[in-house]
């Protein structure tokens, strides 16, 4: 299932990069971010300018214009209507373009294709939309992901569950993100597994696991294995690991080491 759910996301990274420049028109622009003003048939007034930490431009003629919290269209009117009213060019056609968006990013780490830190180029983005943008969940990646916001003394942690978007029944915590979020995907949990199994080594820890199906992915016992005396090495909260008696029916936790004894018989 989750393989399925990583295939859909990384179908919308690829939708994504192709609607960019129409998303970029709904794009509140604000400090940091690097806009192209154009007049048309007045050259002259074309500017390559960074919108200051107050939301303005410093534009010929006009001098500081406030267009912080506008889309570029209405930073275009806006222009316009100020040469208008000030008498410069009386039927002016502005054009806006952001060059470099600054002004709201959202840092995306851990296992996914391509992470870094992302600008959010349209008016609202959420979680799937953001992993799609960083190229997907890699297949080293778990299916819980953990979203980050706040500063220091008010950073929230949210754990999402993919699976749950997908099917249905956690719609909510497809959640819209802001400037400054950080949405970190961890390496998948995995289990151990040696002794008398035909394929040791390490596997893909899904959720309730039992010991018997743990055995199965390694694909079962050798001839000689068996399914009495079977021990746990757990790590606790505390650091420590502790060595337990279990059996089939047991469920596995994450980076549990199974050891499968050989038979006496």
């Amino acid at each position: 299932m989750f393989h399925f759910v990583r295939a859909i996301i990384g179908i919308v990274a690829i939708f994504a990069s192709v609607t960019c420049f129409g998303a970029a028109r709904g794009y509140l622009l604000g400090p940091g971010d690097s806009v192209k003003i154009s007049v048309y048939q007045n050259p002259d007034m074309t500017i390559e300018t960074r919108v200051s930490e107050v939301g303005s431009v410093t534009f010929p003629l006009l001098g500081p214009v406030e267009i912080g919290g506008l889309t570029p269209a209405q930073a275009e009117i806006r222009i316009a209507a100020l040469l208008k009213s000030g008498g410069f060019v009386p039927r002016a056609q502005v054009t806006v373009l952001v060059t470099l968006f600054r002004s709201r990013q959202v840092s995306v780490l851990g296992q996914v294709n391509h992470p870094g830190r992302y600008a959010i180029e349209e008016p609202t983005v959420r979680l799937t939309d953001v992993l799609a943008i960083a190229g997907g969940i890699a297949t080293t990646g778990a299916e819980t992901v953990t979203v980050i916001r706040g500063g220091e003394g008010s950073e929230q942690r949210m754990e999402v569950d993919l699976l749950g978007l997908f099917d249905g029944s956690n719609q909510a915590k497809n959640i819209e993100l802001g400037n400054g979020d950080t949405v970190f995907v961890p390496r998948i949990p995995v289990y151990y597994i040696y002794g008398e199994v035909q394929r040791p080594g390490a596997y893909r820890l899904e959720k309730k696991m039992t010991v018997m199906q743990a055995v199965s992915l390694a694909s079962g016992l050798t001839p000689r294995g068996s399914e009495k005396g079977l021990r746990i090495e757990r790590r606790g909260t505390t650091g420590g690991v502790k060595s337990m008696n279990a059996s089939m029916q047991d469920i596995v936790v994450q980076d549990d080491v199974i050891y499968i004894k050989e038979s006496l018989f």
